[in-house]
């Protein structure tokens, strides 16, 4: 029998107050719901004590009914919030790191088929999708058909992390102070393993409950690095797409309304080897070189002067990585940079190229044997949350209640620094809404998740997806 947590008594008699209220003048005063919650044990075992105080018969069928349907919204939360973080430890545990930022790591086909497992066990439909270019690395598409009438959901999540370097225990999934108010630590605890963890138990108990809409939960591989995981499940599901998308990225159980896009662009110096002791019978690459990551400097800080996204706050542009040259006692005939500019809602990340090309073009100008050409590898469009979507500001309302009910404070709207997939699932047409557990340390050797987030979020989704979704029909 599920006893009721002491600090939660007054607000599960509310509960029952309210219902109590629906029912009307067949009741006795509300005095009587406090006796259904006070001292634990299940209200509805409790509420058979109220049956001679109600003046019709009919008056206890309605009670009863509602408080079982009270009852299983209760349960499916708080068992949502266990189970998650079980699940969490256990993915944790699952090293997952992407092969495409580490070369030879695990990949992310252990974690797609112990959570594969997981969901066909509990009556979702599952299927593992491959991505073009990344054998052995495959999504997870798992759908659990509602009863019909309702709107449908999809839960995104990342399985993959970023890799190891400074950890000693990286995959060891250890619980500093407690399970229920203390925190995991590990790598992806916070990014974004416990979120996928609250969203897969959420989905359970959901569809455990009934929905008439369906539950569908894509947990991708390759968010880290190029997406591919989810350019391949927006494939596979072609027009089968959701009403909304709730895409569980860290954000402190608030509402992140924006989050910042990106784009990377290489730079390859050209100079004239020459002995370092006539330098000037060569080019020297490495001093281009120098000169470039001055001048991106200074362009990152007239974007910082620069006005600002209410939320997101301003763009930015910096060299990730550089090298040049082979030995000493030779000038470079070599070398390169990784310039990163990130963007924010507005802005169109494909412009960093012109902007690098405009930083070298001025270069040219004072020196003319600067010799450089630029490529952009890779680009990701800012996000910003669309208010205009009906059934994306039906999500966000729905989940903002129920993590104020669940929390005792609404979420906020904030912005988010770096890139989410957020954005191509709006850019595919799928209202989308930004909110997951959080911690710190992301990307570092320290990271983790706070658990008492962590349970907070699983039981408010496990409400708001049946809200959203609708109860299921006979």
């Amino acid at each position: 029998m599920l006893r009721v947590e002491a600090e939660d008594r007054a607000r599960l008699a509310d509960d029952v107050n309210d219902l109590l209220e629906d029912v009307g003048d067949a009741v006795v005063p509300h005095r009587h719901a406090e006796e259904v919650v006070v001292g634990g044990g299940e209200p509805l075992e409790r509420a058979r004590d109220l049956r001679p105080r109600l003046a019709r018969p009919l008056a206890w069928r309605v009670l009863r009914s509602r408080l079982l349907l009270w009852w299983t919204v209760r349960v499916s939360g708080s068992t949502a919030a266990e189970a998650a973080v079980k699940l969490a430890v256990a993915l944790v545990r699952t090293d997952s790191v992407n092969p495409g930022l580490v070369p030879g790591a695990a990949g992310e086909a252990a974690i797609a088929g112990l959570l594969a497992r997981r969901l066909d066990r509990g009556g979702f439909a599952v299927q593992l999708v491959p991505a073009a270019g990344a054998p052995g690395r495959p999504s997870l598409v798992a759908r659990h058909a509602g009863t019909g009438g309702g709107r449908s959901l999809l839960l995104n999540g990342h399985l993959d992390t970023v890799g190891v370097t400074g950890m000693a225990e990286p995959f060891a999934g250890r619980v500093t102070g407690g399970r229920r108010a203390g925190r995991l630590l590990g790598r992806g605890a916070c990014d974004m393993k416990a979120g996928v963890a609250a969203m897969v138990t959420a989905a359970e108990a959901a569809a455990a409950a009934g929905t008439a809409g369906d539950v569908m939960l894509a947990l991708v591989a390759d968010e880290e690095h190029a997406s591919a995981g989810t350019e391949a499940v927006l494939d596979f599901l072609g027009g089968r797409l959701p009403d909304a998308c709730l895409v569980g990225e860290p954000t402190w159980l608030d509402l992140a309304v924006a989050h910042r896009g990106y784009a990377i662009v290489e730079v390859a110096f050209t100079g004239q080897a020459a002995h370092s002791s006539q330098a000037s019978l060569g080019v020297n690459a490495v001093s281009h070189l120098g000169r470039l990551i001055t001048a991106i400097e200074e362009h990152d800080a007239t974007l910082a002067a620069g006005p600002a996204h209410p939320v997101a706050g301003t763009g930015s542009m910096m060299t990730t990585v550089a090298g040049g040259g082979t030995s000493p006692f030779v000038l470079a005939d070599t070398a390169f940079a990784v310039v990163e500019r990130r963007t924010v809602p507005g802005e169109a990340a494909g412009r960093a190229l012109a902007e690098v090309q405009a930083l070298l073009a001025a270069m040219q100008v004072d020196d003319s044997s600067v010799q450089a050409g630029a490529s952009l590898l890779l680009s990701r469009e800012a996000w910003e949350y669309d208010p205009s979507a009906a059934a994306g500001a039906a999500l966000s309302g729905i989940l903002a209640e129920a993590l104020g009910a669940r929390c005792g404070r609404g979420p906020a709207p904030v912005g988010a620094p770096y890139w989410m997939e957020s954005a191509l699932w709006e850019a595919a047409g799928v209202p989308t809404v930004v909110c997951g557990p959080a911690g710190g340390g992301m990307h570092s050797a320290g990271e983790w998740v706070d658990l008492t987030q962590v349970r907070a979020y699983a039981a408010a989704l496990a409400d708001a997806i049946r809200a959203f979704c609708g109860p299921a029909t006979m």
